[in-house]
């Protein structure tokens, strides 16, 4: 990480040990993932009524000038725009430049941020940034900087996550003074204004809480229209275009899986009271599975639907780029949906998850985690051993980790699991489970979850934490494809 540039000063502020930070998580990259999700935010802005303002840090000016006209349409939703790049391509006689909420910040070469690839939305309804660098000569190893423009590799993070983005917004500011003290000044009351109004909405009030699904549906169908490009050609590197083009792929598609976890992430966040609920719920989840002999592979899916078993509760949403037809190659799609069960529309926050081919088998599990043992649940009023096993252990687990948050308000940590809690705690909220076994619940889950409980009551604990989301190809395991549930156990 270069020294003195933006996205060192917050990972400097971010270190382990410091006092209610978290630790950041970084990945690496590529210049059409970066450009596929740049836009997609950016896009949300335009189709929102969201006036926020806009902070972007451009390596050359040349990169501002592909962009300059996209800007142009931003400025007219936007309440400002700071555009910080090197004067080095004359973009400041562009139109847009010129326009009155629209301010360029000349970089002295020398300047870290002027290796920086940055975009930061801020306002009370949307929040939204990607902060990242190109990696060194150096960290390219003996290969070198590639020759085709789309292998450049970028290391940092984009997320939704509003304390974060309005930091990173301090610091931009800060940079900007350096410059020039009065915009400083302007865009300090601007972002403070922006402050206001968002705990206006009360402390739990989260930006763009009711929009998330429209939002990941872009970002997701823009990182698909991307994977198909391909690297470009040229004598010297025909023999690895193949190869370049997978890995091209492989990063857009971590992407995809990082926004819903995003998503998921800022859902938990939403709630003050239940902040840990994805990653409680996974762990519970994944134990249960354990207990039953689930293999592996389900194991690893049943973890992943319980961190994004939320996700049932967006609202509904069409393709923002395709409404009416996947990004994926038909013959791909077609394929994997034979082996996946009958989907039921009726939860229409888990559709958002089908517009992956890989998550699909994560949104049946999700779709069916509110079925009754009896039948009487919903959406397809399944009932016994018609509910997939997973779906079973997801909703069960889920039942009982809310009953937790609710009698234990003042645990919210990473320890509920690790033997801070309560055993009477452990027990009633057991109960309270246990008094719906064989109407809502299956009997011999229940019977499972009670040899977990009483296991955590003499001291067991489970491993609970929040996943590490730049690390999106954890996910990508082939088994994910295949969607035949058990439901015979």
């Amino acid at each position: 990480m270069i020294e003195g540039s933006i996205l060192k000063m917050l990972d400097d502020q971010h270190r382990q040990g410091v006092e209610g930070k978290r630790p950041l998580n970084f990945g690496v990259y590529y210049k059409n993932t970066l450009v596929a999700l740049c836009h997609a935010l950016e896009d949300s802005i335009l189709s929102s009524d969201c006036v926020p303002v806009v902070i972007t840090a451009f390596q050359q000016g040349k990169w501002y000038l592909q962009e300059a006209d996209r800007y142009g349409d931003i400025a007219q939703e936007a309440q400002h725009i700071v555009i910080m790049a090197r004067p080095d391509a004359g973009f400041a006689e562009h139109p847009t430049s010129q326009q009155s909420n629209v301010d360029l910040v000349s970089l002295a070469p020398d300047d870290p941020v002027a290796q920086e690839w940055h975009l930061i939305i801020v306002s009370p309804e949307y929040t939204a940034m990607v902060l990242c660098q190109e990696l060194s000569d150096q960290d390219y190893g003996f290969q070198g900087r590639p020759q085709a423009d789309i292998e450049r590799k970028f290391y940092g993070f984009w997320t939704f996550e509003p304390r974060l983005v309005m930091e990173t917004a301090e610091l931009a500011i800060a940079k900007i003074g350096e410059y020039d003290s009065a915009l400083q000044q302007q865009l300090t009351t601007q972002i403070e204004s922006i402050k206001q109004a968002i705990q206006r909405g009360g402390e739990a009030c989260l930006p763009m809480a009711d929009r998330l699904s429209d939002i990941v549906l872009r970002v997701i169908d823009y990182l698909q229209l991307h994977s198909g490009d391909s690297p470009q050609s040229s004598p010297s590197i025909v023999e690895e275009s193949a190869h370049s083009s997978r890995k091209l792929d492989t990063n857009l598609l971590s992407n995809e899986l990082q926004a819903f976890l995003r998503v998921a992430q800022l859902m938990d966040q939403a709630d003050m009271n239940n902040p840990l609920a994805g990653a409680e719920v996974a762990a519970l989840a994944e134990a249960l599975g354990q207990l039953v002999d689930l293999p592996g592979w389900q194991l690893h899916r049943l973890r992943l639907a319980g961190i994004l078993h939320r996700l049932a509760f967006l609202q509904n949403a069409e393709s923002i780029l395709n409404p009416q037809t996947s990004s994926r190659p038909a013959a791909e799609v077609t394929t994997l949906e034979a082996d996946v069960p009958p989907s039921c529309p009726l939860i229409m926050g888990t559709q958002v998850l089908r517009t992956m081919p890989r998550l699909r088998a994560i949104a049946t599990i999700i779709t069916h985690q509110s079925e009754w043992w009896n039948g009487q649940g919903e959406p397809a009023h399944l009932s016994g051993d018609e509910i997939p096993l997973e779906s079973r252990i997801l909703g069960l687990s889920t039942c009982f980790q809310e009953h937790l948050a609710r009698l234990d308000p003042d645990n919210n940590s990473d320890d509920r699991f690790g033997g801070e809690i309560q055993p009477e705690i452990l027990q009633s909220a057991l109960a309270e489970c246990a008094a719906q076994s064989g109407e809502r619940w299956d009997p011999k889950l229940v019977e499972v979850l009670t040899l977990l409980v009483n296991g955590l009551s003499q001291g067991l604990s489970l491993s609970v934490s929040v996943p590490k989301i730049a690390a999106g190809l954890w996910m990508t395991d082939s088994r994910m494809e295949a969607a035949a549930l058990s439901t015979s156990r």
